[in-house]
């Protein structure tokens, strides 16, 4: 298909504002599935935490055909963590739909995504979607969004935006702000009016930039992106250039395809203007230019953001190790975890002298969660450490730590609370302003190492009202010490099974994470102290038998229902000398070093 029947165009939207649905009816009234397909909800969101938390994790690529023209769409991420795909996408496509909520306006993190776009100098079409929603408020958010396009420096051309009022879910878009039916027709019409087709060179020599890579266990390395310029057949020699211009390998295109619906489809050909895969590469990666062997100049690339954040990942050592799991060797570890790094480039795997253990770093908490939630499921049982920040050296060799710029929504009452807490992690308030209705939007430039464990904090300060987001800003000054945590922790002296009668009576010291019957082992965290300092404990201690007879007064033990805790709040919620043991059936949290006299050992020597 000829460049000038093409156009390629990026959703922007923030998590849960309807970009997945949307792009569902796109495909349903493109025909690009049947009528009587079975198509799962959401069908981009493939990957099953997606599903469950509704965010979009990984750039897609997908297409449709409408009136002869073919639209490649790409799905971007909303979180700041997977920020590293989102920039690069943007260099593939030639416009962009922002879609808003009606009721949530343009958020934070979709300004960081637009801001990104508008500097490319791409056109956006605004949806505002759910406009049946009852505390719709489509006239303001499309001031708010004028409002961000002009700080962000939009220019008079992108200001100029067309605007549809759509329901994703009923799958209607139109000009008029009061529609409540019809089909997305409008929307189909405004993107092949609206975009420009790709300015691709068909005449020059063949030069294609890699934006997404995956891999699969017949083709091997999957790389994708866009044709800038010229043709490429199957089989034709080809070689990668690194962003300096040196050969990384040659070979050959073994298998080109493009995008048809969900599916990839093998083809013969590709042209300037298309977004295909190709394989047949088994160095080349994210960023480097595939090309003809006669070019030596590679294309513009963003650079891939520096990793701010590590964790340990080590084989599992609790007493408990290899009961739930299928995989909990070190080498079946390092296997996943180097085919982890291959396809996500904003992960670096480096292994410890013990071999038992491996320094996994990466963009942030959730990038980093989401990959041991993802091995978990997939039967992997490992200890895993608290995170620490990356530091780093200037040039007059003083250290530097990684900042991220800091934007929280919160309603006013909250905000003098939200001030204090960031002071004290070393956070500098940036700006203040108030965003409407009784809310307040507080920016902030603070240090990576003090929001560590900060957000589930942050949410029973703001009573789950606020909404944070973050982004990675640059490398800057180290800031000193900063708290960690205030109270001590509860740890087990024995192994066995806890008890209802001695939880009962540690209930005065503390919080429990434990329920009775829950199986323990020595060294394993049962609770949270109320006092700064560790406490070991025994909690599987029972009630001492006598031949008097109860007068029932004591029988019934009631106790308060333990913290339960998630996998991120359990890896914030740990200190330096602590670990997670993450099995696929159980989160439980322990001491590094289990044996309490090694562990005494230990803490001399760091206090020494």
């Amino acid at each position: 298909m000829s460049a000038q029947k093409q156009r390629n165009i990026a959703i922007i939207a923030h998590v849960d504002h309807g970009k997945t649905t949307l792009v569902d009816q796109l495909f349903r009234q493109s025909g690009t599935f049947r009528e009587n397909q079975r198509v799962d909800e959401r069908a981009m969101d493939s990957n099953d935490l997606e599903k469950e938390r509704g965010i979009t994790i990984l750039a897609k690529c997908t297409s449709v055909e409408w009136n002869g023209t073919r639209i490649n769409i790409v799905d971007t991420p909303g979180h700041a963590d997977f920020g590293g795909e989102v920039e690069r996408i943007l260099s593939m496509v030639d416009g962009v739909i922002l879609l808003v909520d009606s009721s949530e306006g343009a958020m934070p993190q979709t300004k960081f995504v637009t801001g990104k776009a508008l500097a490319l100098g791409l056109k956006p079409i605004v949806v505002v979607n759910k406009i049946d929603r009852p505390d719709g408020r489509p006239d303001e958010v499309l001031d708010e969004v004028f409002d961000l396009f002009v700080s962000l420096d939009a220019n008079d051309e992108q200001l100029d935006f067309p605007v549809l009022y759509a329901s994703g879910r009923n799958g209607y878009a139109s000009d008029d702000i009061d529609a409540r039916e019809g089909d997305l027709t409008p929307l189909f019409q405004k993107i092949v009016d609206h975009v420009p087709a790709p300015s691709a060179d068909p005449d020059g020599p063949f030069k294609f930039l890699v934006t997404l890579l995956d891999r699969d266990n017949f083709l091997g390395r999957i790389l994708t992106g866009l044709v800038f310029s010229g043709t490429v057949k199957l089989n034709a020699p080809i070689h990668a250039l690194d962003a300096d211009g040196k050969v990384i390998e040659t070979g050959r295109a073994s298998k080109l395809m493009a995008f048809h619906g969900l599916e990839r489809v093998p083809v013969e050909e590709a042209r300037a203007g298309d977004i295909i895969s190709l394989a047949g590469l088994t160095e080349a990666t994210v960023a480097n230019t595939i090309c003809d062997p006669s070019v030596t100049e590679p294309l513009q690339a963003q650079p891939i953001d520096p990793p701010t954040l590590s964790m340990r990942f080590a084989v599992n050592d609790s007493p408990m190790a290899g009961r739930e799991g299928s995989k909990v060797t070190s080498r079946m570890i390092r296997d996943r975890l180097n085919r982890e790094a291959e396809s996500n480039v904003a992960i670096r795997v480096t292994e410890s002298a013990d071999k038992d253990s491996f320094e996994v770093a990466g963009r942030g908490e959730l990038q980093l969660g989401v990959l041991i939630e993802t091995m978990r499921r997939e039967g992997f049982e490992l200890g895993i450490s608290r995170p620490r920040v990356l530091f780093d050296k200037d040039e007059d060799g003083n250290r530097t730590e990684p900042y991220e710029t800091v934007v929280i929504d919160v309603d006013e009452e909250h905000s003098g609370t939200v001030v204090e807490k960031m002071a004290a992690r070393k956070g500098e308030m940036t700006d203040m302003r108030p965003s409407g209705g009784g809310k307040t939007r507080i920016t902030f430039s603070a240090p990576s190492r003090g929001l560590i464990g900060y957000h589930g904090e942050f949410l029973s300060d703001t009573r789950g009202t606020g909404i944070m987001n973050r982004l990675f800003e640059k490398y800057g000054p180290y800031k000193g010490p900063i708290e960690g945590r205030a109270n001590g922790v509860l740890i087990s002296n024995g192994t066995g099974e806890a008890v209802g009668y001695a939880l009962n009576a540690l209930e005065e010291r503390g919080e429990l994470f434990i329920v009775p019957q829950q199986k323990i082992y020595e060294g394993m965290i049962i609770g949270e102290n109320a006092k700064p300092q560790d406490l070991e404990v025994n909690p599987m201690k029972s009630k001492q038998l006598t031949n008097f007879r109860s007068t029932g007064k004591d029988d019934a033990i009631r106790l308060t229902p333990p913290r339960a805790m998630t996998l991120e709040q359990a890896i914030a919620y740990i200190d330096n000398d602590e670990m997670v043991e993450v099995t696929p059936e159980t989160i439980r949290l322990r001491k590094a070093i289990l044996d309490p006299n090694e562990r005494k050992k230990a803490s001399r020597k760091v206090e020494a």
